[in-house]
């Protein structure tokens, strides 16, 4: 398996966190970037500083001392030469997690002004999986509309909304829910959550 992973800076940097967690324990590599307010809120939620991609890799590394099987690449969020930004690199799918309002527009009108933007025009274009997890509530109409022209491009919205019958006992295991969801949308066998049996 092979990812773009975006970091853009919304509240919810637990489910960014507890998705790269679950990263580390599959084979495959993931390309990362990473917003500067992403790094400001992963900072103040998770009450550490962190400012960079690498250090928000280190951080979930030791918070829950993972054994990586998975390799990641660090890009640079202002690099729109990077090599994700181009249609001619393939990759599986691109996740944008958590995803905040700013950058659901600009993905929706087609802007390009950083990497996360780019590469998501990207994997809309070559038409590659690209799931969007939003984090706002509650929508305004802009935000709808927005979210509505993402997924007619051919985006998948996933809102960052748990669910509960798997009966969480922490909020690490919210965080699990929507890794697990997003890793059924990549067509990967996950054990984060159990399934719904009736």
């Amino acid at each position: 398996m092979k990812l773009v992973v975006g970091l853009a800076g919304a509240s919810g940097s637990i489910y960014a966190a507890r998705f790269l967690r679950a990263l580390y324990e599959l084979e495959g590599e993931t390309y990362i970037t990473v917003s500067p307010a992403a790094l400001r809120i992963f900072s103040e939620e998770y009450e550490t500083k962190v400012e960079s991609a690498e250090e928000i890799l280190s951080f979930v590394e030791t918070k829950w001392k993972t054994k990586s099987k998975h390799k990641f690449h660090v890009r640079n969020f202002f690099d729109i030469g990077s090599d994700i930004a181009s249609g001619s690199n393939t990759w599986d799918g691109m996740v944008v997690i958590p995803c905040s309002m700013k950058t659901v527009a600009s993905m929706s009108a087609g802007l390009t002004e950083n990497l996360i933007e780019r590469a998501a025009d990207v994997s809309l274009k070559e038409r590659r999986r690209l799931i969007v997890v939003p984090r706002e509530t509650p929508y305004n109409r802009i935000h709808l509309k927005n979210l509505l022209a993402l997924d007619e491009a051919g985006a998948i919205i996933l809102p960052a909304s748990p669910g509960f019958y798997q009966m969480p006992k922490t909020l690490d295991d919210l965080g699990d829910f929507i890794a697990g969801r997003i890793f059924n949308l990549l067509g990967v066998n996950q054990t984060l959550f159990p399934k719904w049996l009736g």
